[in-house]
């Protein structure tokens, strides 16, 4: 893949990101992969196939782009549109069985909360490996020989990841802003587009200064709405200010855009919480359950510490014991249970009902957060 194309595909995946985009499945060759080379499997949503593909140019191997139905790998594996099928699937009709002579496939990490590892190995006889959570890092673990550090393992919110997710709010609001305004307020098209912009910048840019209000269980919703509302009335005290020192404007014109600041504002809080990879959605009840690991059932194998994004379990290989030494970083994913072997591991709700392992591998969540047989 070339610059100009990779660079193309990163700002229309970025902007489009809340819609689907899918790319041709199968196997793909990266440099000259041999028989020894090490086989990659992802979504087929075309942003992070050519992330992928970015990240090994320069290494030979194989990429097994199976159908996710254009959507993330993380939204996909947890909402049941990537499953085992569907790895299954590209293991089985790619035709990659006879391109290598060891049955090792390495899956996204973030892909845990959907594709288990044991029934892959089971009916297909491929060993699971899972790979680092992005892209960015995987030469890194070609050249360690497979392994992950902790850094690899968990989800992050840096400063360009929150300058993507607010061009993904802002790039819909504001075309769809600027086409209602150029019928309803012309004067305001242009302005509009620079407000809806300039607010999602100013709601995810300074995440990290506010972050320690949102609460550790994500349950901030009580904190962003307040943080919604002071951001609301900052811009709204700035822009009369600004008006009375040129001794412009009037009282209809600040009312018509406190209405149209609130609006947007409204629509980038309705799922806040979810819009960031440290936080469970604000929609999803399983944001209101709580992560159990029964320890006596534990047998330390360490599947839970392999696939968690936020670094919660510690695996004690001496004793064979886990422990969730990080549990308040808990983001209820749900991917440590999926993958527990034993069992040990479960939601339970408020009045310390079980839902136990087999209904979260079973059923997994619909856009609204309720979990349906996929």
């Amino acid at each position: 893949m070339n610059l100009l194309r990779y660079v193309v595909v990163n700002i229309l995946g970025v902007v489009l990101r809340f819609f689907p985009w899918p790319c041709r499945t199968g196997l793909a060759e990266i440099g000259l992969p041999g028989r020894d080379s090490p086989v990659f499997l992802t979504c087929n949503y075309r942003l992070t196939v050519a992330r992928v593909r970015w990240a090994l140019r320069g290494t030979n191997a194989y990429l097994l782009v199976a159908n996710s139905r254009g959507v993330n790998v993380w939204c996909a594996a947890t909402g049941g549109l990537l499953t085992n099928h569907d790895v299954l699937s590209a293991l089985k009709t790619s035709g990659i069985e006879e391109r290598v002579d060891h049955r090792r496939v390495i899956l996204p990490q973030l892909a845990a909360t959907g594709i288990e590892a044991g029934v892959v190995a089971k009916k297909a006889g491929w060993q699971v490996l899972w790979g680092p959570v992005y892209a960015r890092d995987l030469p890194r673990f070609v050249e360690s020989g497979q392994t992950k550090s902790k850094e690899m393992s968990e989800v992050a919110f840096p400063w360009r990841q929150r300058v993507e997710m607010a061009a993904a709010w802002a790039f819909p609001i504001s075309v769809a802003t600027a086409l209602i305004l150029a019928v309803l307020w012309r004067q305001a098209f242009l302005p509009s587009i620079f407000v809806v912009w300039g607010l999602s910048l100013a709601v995810y840019l300074p995440f990290p200064l506010y972050a320690r209000w949102l609460g550790s269980r994500a349950r901030g919703s009580g904190a962003v709405l307040a943080g919604f509302a002071a951001l609301w009335v900052l811009v709204l005290c700035g822009y009369t200010s600004y008006q009375y020192l040129l001794g412009q404007g009037s009282w209809a014109e600040v009312l018509r855009w406190a209405v149209l600041t609130l609006v947007v504002l409204l629509v980038m809080g309705v799922d806040f919480l979810g819009s960031t990879p440290l936080y469970k959605s604000g929609l999803q009840e399983d944001r209101l359950l709580e992560v159990v690991l029964k320890e006596e059932r534990c047998k330390g194998v360490g599947y839970c510490q392999d696939v968690c994004p936020r670094g919660c379990y510690e695996v004690d290989r001496r004793l064979h014991r886990a422990t969730m030494a990080g549990a308040q970083r808990c983001v209820k994913c749900g991917a440590c249970i999926v993958q527990c072997p034993c069992d040990a591991i479960h939601f339970e709700d408020a009045k310390g009902g079980v839902i136990p392992p087999d209904t979260i591998r079973e059923f997994k969540l619909n856009l609204m957060g309720k979990r349906v047989e996929r």
